[in-house]
C-alpha cells in the first residue's frame, strides 16, 4: 500500500468516526428535546394547569443550624401569630416561610415559638410581649407579625426562634438582618440565617425556610 493510499484510508476513517459521533449527538438531542416534550404536560393537570411547586431547601437535605438559645427564653408563650399589639412602637415587620423536612416536604403542624427585643433593645422578662408561638398550616407556611427588634447590647438586631416537627426534636436558633453594621462584630451571628428583607411601604417583609429533622 502506498503512502497515498494510506494517508486516504486513514482521513476515510476520521470522517467515518467524526460523523458517527455527530449522529449520536443528535439523537441524543433529539431524546433529551422529546422527552422534555412529552414531561411538560407532567408539571400540570391534565388541563395544563401547573401545579405549585414543592419549595426548595436551604441547604439539600441538611437542617437549619442551631444557635444558641440565649438567656431570655420564656417557656409557656401564648398561641399568638400577631405581636404588632404588644408594643406602641417600631417598624412593623411580617415575617413569612415554610418549615420543611430534611427530605424537602413540608411539615404540617410544626410549632414555631418565637421572642425579640423591642425596637429599643430591651426584652420583655414579665409578661409575653413579643414572644408566642404558631403552627404551620397544611402546606407547612407559617406567618408573623411583629416589629423590627432594636439591638440589643453587644448584638446584632436578631430574632429568636424554636422550630419542633410534631415529635420531632426541638431547633433552636435565631435569624438575622442583611446589612446590617452589627453582623461584621457580632460572634454569633452566621450568614447561614440571613432574612430575605424587602421593603413594602412602611412595613418590611422577611422570609426565612427552616428545615428541620422529623
Amino acid at each position: 500500500m502506498t503512502d497515498e493510499e494510506r494517508k486516504y484510508l486513514l482521513t476515510r476513517r476520521a470522517l467515518l468516526i467524526g460523523g458517527a459521533a455527530a449522529l449520536v449527538a443528535a439523537c441524543s438531542r433529539g431524546d433529551r428535546n422529546e422527552a422534555a416534550s412529552t414531561a411538560s404536560p407532567a408539571s400540570g393537570t391534565a388541563s395544563g394547569t401547573r401545579l405549585t411547586p414543592t419549595p426548595s431547601c436551604d441547604d439539600g437535605d441538611e437542617p437549619t443550624i442551631e444557635q444558641t438559645e440565649g438567656p431570655y427564653f420564656t417557656p409557656d408563650s401564648p398561641e399568638k401569630s400577631d405581636f404588632t399589639g404588644d408594643v406602641s412602637g417600631g417598624t412593623k415587620m411580617v415575617l413569612t416561610g415554610t418549615v420543611l423536612s430534611t427530605s424537602c416536604e413540608p411539615v404540617e403542624r410544626a410549632l414555631l415559638d418565637f421572642w425579640h427585643a423591642d425596637d429599643s433593645g430591651e426584652y420583655d422578662n414579665e409578661a409575653y410581649n413579643l414572644r408566642g408561638h404558631m403552627f404551620t398550616d397544611t402546606n407547612g407556611t407559617y406567618r408573623l407579625q411583629t416589629i423590627m427588634p432594636g439591638i440589643y447590647i453587644g448584638r446584632t438586631k436578631h430574632i429568636h426562634v424554636k422550630v419542633q416537627a410534631p415529635n420531632g426534636p426541638i431547633l433552636t436558633t435565631q435569624l438575622y438582618f442583611p446589612d446590617e453594621a452589627g453582623n461584621a462584630s457580632d460572634g454569633i451571628y452566621d450568614q447561614a440565617l440571613l432574612m430575605d428583607v424587602t421593603d413594602s411601604g412602611d412595613t418590611k417583609n422577611a422570609g426565612f425556610t427552616f428545615v428541620v429533622e422529623t
